[in-house]
């Protein structure tokens, strides 16, 4: 399976931090956005990956991430000219998926917990598409997903003005090889985007789409906001803190994953010095050796 981090857009919402500069490369806590949602891919044996940017942003991207070979995989870098929806990165990567399966998840969004990688990691092989729901007290900013009392989805809707489920749809999606049929088959919604919901809608109407809520134990944090990017940094320094763990890191993600061994992991550390990051990827390999 290939990966998508779509990390385009204005930014606005941030303003006026990303006047100048990507809010994907704007910091949480002590690592640039975009390293979260590689991070998270990266747990889930996903090393394939399309960096979708602006034309503006993409040489900022490839100055901080390379080609991946430092992480054990492989990046490519697209530009989108204008941002017309979330689906567009299926327009955008048609050939780059080149006819598998492909996991888009969005720049701005941070998930941690092992119940979401557990899922993740079933996924393959995938046949159809397949989405989580988080339950959220805000959810007329998501995509929302609504279910009977057998827990099965009946309807999804995009950015709904009325309460139809307080389960919202994170920014990570899983799709087969007819994703970028059926975003090419899109129109666009009354907001000019083509929209992921649609992409959903479409997989639904199959009877192809599969929906895992997400329980209490995992954490997904939207950052596209103030208050959400301080919340996120404030989350990640506090578990990072107590735990003595990193959050969000490329580096143990793809040591975990076996994407790098014991020395390239070292190297990193090394290469960071005295820094309270470099010291904690240390202390991790001095923890597995006791």
């Amino acid at each position: 399976m290939k990966g998508i981090v779509l990390a385009g857009g204005k930014g606005t919402r941030l303003y006026p931090l990303t006047a100048s500069i990507s809010k994907q490369l704007m910091p949480i806590y002590d690592k640039p956005m975009i390293y979260y949602p590689i991070s998270t891919l990266l747990a889930a044996g996903i090393h394939d990956i399309l960096i979708i940017s602006t034309p503006s942003d993409l040489p900022l991207f490839q100055r901080l991430l390379g080609n991946g070979a430092q992480w054990g995989c492989t990046f490519t870098y697209a530009a989108q000219e204008q941002p017309k929806g979330l689906a567009d990165a299926f327009l955008i990567a048609e050939s780059f998926i080149g006819g598998g399966p492909v996991a888009l998840i969005l720049g701005d969004n941070l998930f941690h917990g092992i119940h979401l990688i557990n899922s993740l990691n079933r996924l393959q092989p995938l046949k159809g598409g397949h989405i989580f729901a988080y339950k959220v007290k805000d959810p007329q900013r998501y995509g929302v997903v609504q279910f009977d009392d057998q827990k099965k989805v009946t309807h999804i809707e995009e950015k709904p003005t009325r309460s139809i489920s307080s389960y919202a749809v994170p920014g990570i999606y899983f799709y087969d090889t007819t994703v970028v049929h059926k975003a090419k088959a899109l129109k666009p919604s009354a907001r000019g985007e083509l929209e992921i919901t649609d992409i959903n809608k479409a997989y639904l109407a199959e009877g192809a789409l599969g929906v895992t809520p997400l329980d209490s134990g995992m954490v997904w944090l939207d950052t596209g906001t103030i208050e959400s990017l301080t919340e996120a940094s404030q989350f990640v320094r506090a578990l990072q803190s107590r735990q003595g763990v990193l959050v969000g890191s490329p580096e143990m993600a793809a040591f975990s994953s076996g994407l790098i061994d014991r020395a390239q992991l070292k190297q990193f550390a090394n290469q960071l010095g005295e820094t309270p990051y470099g010291q904690t990827l240390l202390n991790h390999l001095e923890n597995e050796i006791s």
